[in-house]
């Protein structure tokens, strides 16, 4: 229990310092107890980079954020071999991905190849250059954030890349009561006066709350409603005829995990010892959206991915 109620200070303290994305914050943390990564999308000045940036001060752990921008290269985020003339070898110089937390702002302005070589990372967790392999830390979570509002001079994550990220969240703008909430706080840190985080959560405190999520207990049933919304996916005409017009292509396999995981997650950060419907159906929209090719003639007639997986969940029944 000391893992949760760590936890539990935590996400309280962040929604004090992060106003108005209650949503956002809860997603953080699911994807830090599932070992996954974070696509956030959403217009400037949101909160986007100071939200994992104050996370990274309450863990034990070190951020770094990388700027994405055209000219970036492959080595400039995963790192490269220096000459050493007075040692007369090569020697490995890490890059910016080799710390716990990474935020990639705008990650699609960046070109294929970089974007490539930070995805490969995040799923291998590891870094290949020339003969040598160079494990990530343990702890290792990506943030990337993406501007909806620029298309100009932006390079577009293809669906397969798109799939390496445990969920993508959509950022909107605060409330009018938390707009005046923030106008509070950055006075007071003008001022100074920030509250000051809870005492430091350590990585092993951190990874004995992923094995208390692991050990949640899933009922068949539950399980089986996940296998069947991915299917569903899959294979629409089983499940409604509106779906089969609407999807082109379902989700992998690796949705059906991240479903499983972030349900746990979620479950364990409400304090409960076991997954509901509830949990897999609060956090289907994050999975899925993604994930999910929709068809000419949807996108013609102006469905939405979050239209389709609210059919998605309409559909399948919970066995």
């Amino acid at each position: 229990m000391q893992a949760h109620d760590a936890l539990h200070t935590l996400n309280h303290w962040l929604n004090q310092q992060i106003v108005g994305q209650e949503h956002l914050v809860q997603r953080m943390l699911i994807a830090l107890l599932a070992d996954g990564h974070l696509l956030v999308e959403g217009a400037p000045g949101l909160a986007k980079t100071k939200a994992i940036k104050t996370l990274s001060d309450a863990i034990e752990g070190n951020f770094q954020r990388i700027q994405f921008t055209p000219d970036l290269l492959p080595s400039d985020v995963t790192g490269t071999d220096i000459y050493r003339p007075e040692q007369g070898r090569f020697e490995f110089q890490p890059g910016p991905i080799f710390h716990n937390l990474v935020l990639s702002d705008e990650i699609n302005r960046a070109p294929a190849k970089v974007q490539s070589a930070l995805l490969e990372a995040m799923a291998e967790r590891q870094v290949s250059v020339g003969s040598t392999t160079y494990p990530l830390p343990d702890l290792f979570m990506v943030m990337a954030t993406q501007n909806p509002i620029e298309q100009e001079g932006t390079y577009p994550l293809p669906e397969a890349q798109l799939d390496r990220f445990l969920m993508q969240v959509l950022v909107d703008y605060p409330n009018i009561e938390a707009e005046r909430k923030i106008l509070k706080l950055a006075r007071a840190e003008a001022a100074h006066q920030e509250t000051p985080p809870p005492a430091e959560i350590s990585q092993s405190l951190l990874f004995e709350g992923r094995q208390a999520v692991l050990a949640i207990h899933m009922a068949e049933p539950v399980e089986e409603y996940i296998v069947q919304l991915i299917n569903a996916s899959r294979r629409p005409g089983d499940y409604d005829p509106d779906l089969v017009n609407w999807l082109e292509y379902g989700a992998s396999p690796r949705a059906t995990i991240a479903l499983d995981r972030c349900a746990r997650a979620h479950a364990w950060l409400e304090g409960r010892d076991y997954v509901s419907p509830d949990d897999v159906r609060a956090i289907a929209h994050d999975v899925l959206r993604h994930r999910l090719i929709l068809s000419f003639e949807a996108e013609a007639t102006g469905i939405s991915r979050e239209q389709v997986i609210d059919r998605l969940l309409d559909v399948v029944p919970v066995a």
